[in-house]
């Protein structure tokens, strides 16, 4: 897309350059402007980031990251979706007896950590005014958490919601705990 977009700034230059009379050199000018648009445009597109994105960018889901590697999930996090997910900051994953993340990282426990973060994960969009006390979501490991309502905070079993980050597949709702499958 980037280089397309260099190859059409490029020949308008080229063509503006080449112009002889005023009506090209018009033209010309109004294509730039164009092609200015264009290119903001498609900045802002690419500006927008999906799921593994986001949690990429964010400082303090470098835990969630590495796990998310190490599961083999960034592509399928990565694809349309939608989903909501609720992704812990790297203090929850500090809250698990010392060593666990560790173990989990370990090739040999793959299919066990994908399993807690497919936990984290629900195949759809569930907007905060979706999720009501006593409610029960589905997640992708085939399991369920509950939805409790406590003095006007949302938590997902035991884990508090406590923002909200859209993305271009879904949503993600940071936690502060490790959700994990009972």
């Amino acid at each position: 897309m980037k280089i397309s977009i260099l190859f059409l700034i490029i020949s308008v230059l080229i063509s503006a350059g080449c112009s002889k009379n005023e009506e090209q050199t018009k033209s010309s000018a109004n294509n730039e402007n164009k092609v200015s648009e264009t290119a903001s445009a498609n900045q802002d597109n690419e500006s927008k980031k999906d799921i593994v994105k986001t949690a990429v960018a964010s400082k303090d889901h470098t835990t969630l990251v590495t796990a998310i590697k190490a599961a083999d999930l960034v592509i399928s996090l990565s694809n349309a979706g939608p989903f909501t997910v609720f992704a812990p900051v790297n203090s929850a994953f500090e809250k698990l007896p010392a060593g666990t993340v560790e173990e989990l990282l370990k090739p040999e426990n793959k299919s066990k950590l994908a399993t807690i973060l497919q936990h984290h994960v629900a195949l759809a969009v569930y907007t905060k005014d979706i999720l009501k006390d006593g409610m029960t979501l589905n997640m992708v490991d085939g399991k369920n958490a509950k939805i409790t309502v406590k003095n006007g905070d949302i938590y997902i079993d035991k884990a508090k919601i406590t923002a909200t980050v859209p993305a271009t597949n879904g949503i993600i709702y940071v936690v502060d705990e490790v959700i994990l499958p009972q």
